[in-house]
């Protein structure tokens, strides 16, 4: 085959492979028609409903137990009735916490959406807008973190442990929750 030849068909490959990459549809594609862009439905409902979305994993594997799945083990962690209570008034606290903020972050989400929506956005107008979403979303981290923290303290070395294992975690590289590295 020629040179000629060769950058000619290289020339029309490059020419078919932008023209099938311009007519992909963006990663965004169907998310326009949601009723708040930057959050999916499901995004939203976990908010709603206080649910943790991996927000505490720092906590959880390192050793820090969280409530909800400390109450699915409670059988195989061998929980005293006390343990129970404690963590079953934990989480409930925990969930409260985090159905107010979620339920205000889903709240302050949609109102950035609207700013854009709505063609008022401003620099100035999404700064606002961001600083509360930020915040809200530091104070639900903070709320799933420091549910695992006060677990820690509800159960044993070997209960932890335990948890570690059923969880699928290894073990030797999870504290118990009580010891600062």
């Amino acid at each position: 085959m020629s040179a000629m030849l060769r950058v000619t068909a290289c020339g029309v490959l490059l020419l078919f492979a932008s023209l099938a990459y311009a007519a992909s549809s963006s990663p965004y594609a169907g998310q326009e028609a949601r009723d708040i862009k930057a959050l999916s439905p499901e995004e939203v409902a976990d908010y709603l409903s206080g649910k943790g979305m991996g927000l505490a994993k720092a906590a959880e594997l390192n050793g820090y137990p969280g409530p909800a799945h400390v109450l699915e083990l409670a059988s195989e962690l061998g929980l005293t009735p006390e343990q129970r209570a404690t963590t079953e008034a934990l989480f409930q606290k925990m969930q409260r916490r985090a159905v107010t903020l979620g339920t205000e972050l889903v709240e302050a989400e949609g109102a950035l959406d609207r700013l854009f929506a709505s063609r008022t956005a401003t620099s100035d107008a999404v700064k606002v807008s961001l600083t509360r979403i930020t915040r809200l979303q530091g104070e639900i981290r903070q709320v799933h973190l420091d549910a695992h923290i006060e677990q820690a303290t509800v159960l044993t070395a070997a209960q932890i442990a335990t948890y570690a294992r059923l969880r699928g975690y290894d073990a030797a590289a999870v504290h118990d929750g009580r010891h600062r590295h």
